[in-house]
């Protein structure tokens, strides 16, 4: 089990980390801070500045969750990233990924509560730290899923413009 729990943290919290080297530095052809900016600006968000780089941060913890450091930290920074992204772009379209709908936001949004309720895993800092025992369980869980879910309905109703029908 363990083995598995070392896998699907590795894959998921690089593909995050990715994602928010792309917009952090740029990396991999991605836009940047100045091009998230830009990005976020455009989709009516205030104080876009501030908020690529919060966007950049929380999904580059994807490195905190790939090596099993600070476990719930980074699942919350993760899945709140992601529901932002479901509720800003994806939602309206629908749930399947293939007329970009929110079914991929959501699994990524998942994994990291999942792993908030059962642990990094034997192979983890968190574990080599003794913490692991401490930083999960199912509070952990429910506490990360209920503070992605309020942080973004934050972003998402006080951060953001409020879209005009027209502009909808």
């Amino acid at each position: 089990m363990s083995a598995g729990l070392l896998f699907l943290r590795v894959v998921v919290g690089l593909v995050f980390f990715a994602h928010g080297a792309q917009k952090l530095f740029g990396w991999w052809g991605g836009p940047g801070l100045q091009g998230t900016k830009g990005w976020l600006a455009g989709m009516g968000f205030r104080m876009p500045g501030p908020m690529a780089l919060t966007v950049a941060v929380s999904e580059a913890s994807g490195l905190l969750f790939a090596v099993g450091f600070l476990t719930p930290l980074a699942a919350l920074l993760m899945a709140s990233s992601m529901v932002v992204a479901i509720g800003s772009v994806s939602w309206r379209n629908g749930f399947w990924i293939t007329s970009q709908g929110y079914e991929y936001n959501l699994v990524l949004a998942v994994v990291p509560v999942a792993f908030a309720a059962t642990g990094p895993g034997r192979y983890s800092i968190d574990h080599a730290l003794n913490w692991d025992d401490n930083l999960s369980g199912t509070s952990w869980g429910v506490a990360v899923l209920v503070l992605a879910v309020v942080g973004a309905l934050f972003v998402l109703t006080v951060m953001r413009e409020p879209r005009t029908a027209a502009a909808a």
